[in-house]
């Protein structure tokens, strides 16, 4: 190869650049003043936006044609939550907390994206977050690192199966985002993150370790700042921890223009400057900017760039096209005729709907809840008949092909006529005169009042950071005014993070967390609502009582003068004076149509040694008129650390499905190296010492065992 050959492999452009592309020529704008010629595009190793069986196979053909060494194009796509098929948002398949079907969804995904040409997805996305305020939370499965890592597993597992070589139904996984990006300060997006080394590795970095553990194929820098240098150009983040210590082989591409972004951050006074510090970094791929066209090579001639460094990056990016078989068969998976078979079938549809039933989180229920098919229901607000139940990052999906919630509902009553719907108003505009009279008329005669409420899909996702995570007013107004018909109300929330419900929980009778449940959404609502399926969601991120707590989660520190302590002054102990410290709901929690009883916990023995793990046993019965499932959640908190402990963690849970009546003994084995956390010289150990063994529903409502660690 050519150094010119060589460098095209390491640039990624979008599809409009590639000829047999639909829009290929409509490029406009910042696109255009990239500067890059004709020979550049026609060598370049990769292609993002790119799916369509045709399409796909017309830009690979068209490549070919012009490419001297016939080294095919990577197909790589944002394949989030589903291809066509569109799951729930990743941040409600972790309230699931099962791993089986979050694995499915990927395999699903993976296989619609493969038949449509993709060959790389950007996914997962495992960052974990704590700040609802940030508008990607809805990309992560939520604030607990060992959770985190779990889910991406599963997502990595479900991508790349095992055999990425030879499973052509599968694609390979690119984890992101390197690292920390779910810290970024004040929860607004591409903003700088600032963590010390022990507590990026104790919380931020488990999830990627896990994926690339998993087999992971690549790994996409983060747009954020880490210990004060961009993750693009940060060379002891990407050479030293992720390729040296983790012997991470595979391939490295940066985000959206992040390589250029190195100017704007301020450790680079131009592109010349970014694409040595990117490829330093150990950056393969630059996508959609083109200071490594413009200038690798003359830094390679005055010395600066090392030719080696080039070649481990092209290699890197070869190894990966031919594990995906790309140069026995470029096209590989992509087949029009076998794509209007698979994508969006029956089979992947159900899936989506088994996976959004156990999404869903119940969070309040006052009796009203199941309805009876034989109540008169009126469904309103701007939900109601919306096909905007997908969420961001499913571009592929089709909002037309939403089930809609009142049309579910609708199916559901056992008499025609008895559901009316109405809009009530929009998702930020207040009520219409016509809209009033549409809703009272709804409204009058209906034993119930179904409010669906939320979020638009772009007041989530990248670049949708909210100062004010409340309902829009208009929608907290039309509760106000629902609440004076006097009818039981349940409200059914959309959204992408966590809310401030204030005005909404206090208001309605009962709250149902439905998230973005993707395709199936609005027949997943209406079967838990009328008791065809049992809510069993759980949260996997803590909902603030007020946006002043934020960041707010579950396994934070104690401080020195904690609130509730037996010695606490009346003042000076750390507490808001106006509203609560605690989450409104916590990590963990979720209702259902069981209930659910817990026996006495016992532990096996009180002391534990490194050779000796204890197990903890609790006896849950359901004492419901109903089946359920109940999500038994173990936590431990280590008294006295060498550096401070949270107050608990998540080290293990259990899912058990019981009938009226049964009941089932759910045991842990706790051992110790899941006490070992980071030290301050960042050796990962535990500590000889107390501890407490936690077990419950959620991480409030748990019941404590002590026992001591001796070493």
């Amino acid at each position: 190869m050519t150094l010119d050959e060589k460098i095209a492999q390491l640039i990624q452009l979008a599809v409009p650049f590639f000829e047999g592309a639909s829009d290929a020529g409509l490029i406009t704008g910042p696109m255009a003043s990239l500067g890059i010629g004709e020979d550049t595009v026609r060598g370049a190793g990769s292609v993002l936006g790119m799916a369509g069986a045709q399409e796909t196979i017309n830009v690979q053909r068209k490549h070919l044609e012009h490419n001297r060494l016939g080294i095919p194009l990577l197909m790589m796509a944002d394949i989030v939550h589903g291809f066509k098929t569109i799951f729930p948002v990743p941040l409600a398949i972790g309230c699931s907390w099962d791993l089986a079907l979050a694995e499915r969804s990927a395999e699903i995904a993976a296989k619609e994206a493969s038949v449509s040409g993709v060959h790389v997805t950007y996914a997962p996305m495992v960052d974990l977050v704590r700040d609802p305020r940030w508008g990607r939370v809805m990309e992560s499965t939520g604030e607990d690192p060992y959770l985190n890592a779990l889910f991406a597993r599963a997502f990595v597992r479900g991508f790349q199966g095992d055999d990425l070589s030879g499973d052509l139904d599968r694609v390979a996984a690119c984890v992101k985002h390197f690292a920390a990006y779910g810290a970024a300060e004040a929860g607004r997006d591409y903003n700088t993150v600032d963590l010390s080394a022990r507590q990026l590795r104790e919380f931020y970095l488990p999830a990627y370790k896990a994926a690339l553990d998993e087999g992971c194929e690549m790994v996409m820098t983060s747009f954020n700042t880490v210990d004060g240098v961009p993750a693009t150009g940060n060379v002891p983040l990407m050479r030293k921890l992720l390729r040296e210590e983790w012997g991470f082989d595979g391939v490295l591409i940066s985000d959206w223009g992040a390589v250029k972004e190195l100017i704007a951050h301020g450790i680079a006074e131009d592109e010349r400057e970014a694409a040595l510090k990117a490829m330093k970094a150990g950056v393969d791929i630059e996508m959609m900017t083109s200071c490594y066209a413009k200038h690798l090579s003359e830094l390679i001639e005055a010395g600066e760039v090392d030719i080696a460094l080039i070649d481990e990056a092209v290699m890197r990016i070869l190894q990966l096209k031919d594990k995906l078989g790309l140069f026995e068969n470029p096209y590989r998976a992509a087949d029009p005729e076998r794509e209007k078979e698979i994508v969006f079938s029956d089979a992947h549809r159900a899936a989506a709907l088994e996976l959004a039933r156990k999404s869903c989180v119940l969070l309040k229920n006052d009796g009203v809840l199941p309805l009876s098919p034989a109540l008169k229901v009126a469904v309103v607000g701007p939900f109601a008949r919306s096909g905007d139940l997908l969420g961001p990052w499913s571009w592929t999906g089709s909002q037309d092909a939403v089930v809609r919630v009142s049309e579910a509902i609708r199916a559901k009553a056992s008499t025609p006529g008895a559901v009316t719907v109405a809009e009530g108003c929009g998702i930020e505009t207040e009520s219409t005169e016509a809209q009033l009279l549409e809703l009272e008329a709804a409204a009058q005669g209906a034993d119930v009042i179904v409010l669906a409420l939320g979020e638009h899909s772009d007041m989530s996702g990248e670049a949708g950071c909210r100062a004010d995570i409340r309902l829009p007013e208009a929608q907290l107004a039309l509760i106000r005014r629902i609440k004076t018909f006097g009818k039981p109300v349940v409200a059914v929330l959309f959204n992408g993070r966590p809310l401030d419900l204030n005005g909404v929980l206090d208001k309605a009778d009962a709250v149902l967390e439905a998230w973005f449940p993707g395709s199936e959404g609005g027949t997943a609502v209406a079967d838990l609502l009328y008791g065809d399926a049992n809510p069993s969601g759980r949260l996997t991120m803590s909902f603030p009582y007020s946006v002043g707590q934020v960041p707010v989660y579950y396994n934070a520190f104690n401080t020195g003068r904690p609130q509730g302590a037996p010695d606490a002054q009346v003042r000076y102990v750390s507490q808001y004076l106006d509203i609560p410290n605690e989450p409104l709901l916590p990590f963990g929690y979720g209702l259902g149509y069981a209930a659910f009883e817990y026996g006495e916990a016992a532990l096996s023995a009180d002391v534990m040694t490194p050779d000796a793990p204890i197990r903890l046993t609790v006896r849950v019965a359901n004492v419901g008129q109903v089946a359920g499932v109940e999500t038994v959640q173990l936590y431990v908190r280590d008294i006295a650390g060498e550096v401070v402990r949270p107050v608990k963690e998540l080290k293990g849970f259990r899912q058990v499905e019981l009938q009226p009546g049964e009941s089932a003994e759910v045991a842990f084995e706790l051992s110790e190296s899941q006490l070992r956390y980071y030290h301050p010289d960042l050796t990962h150990a535990s500590d000889a010492g107390a501890f407490l063994a936690m077990v419950g529903p959620n991480s409030r409502d748990v019941a404590s065992l002590p026992f001591k660690l001796v070493k």
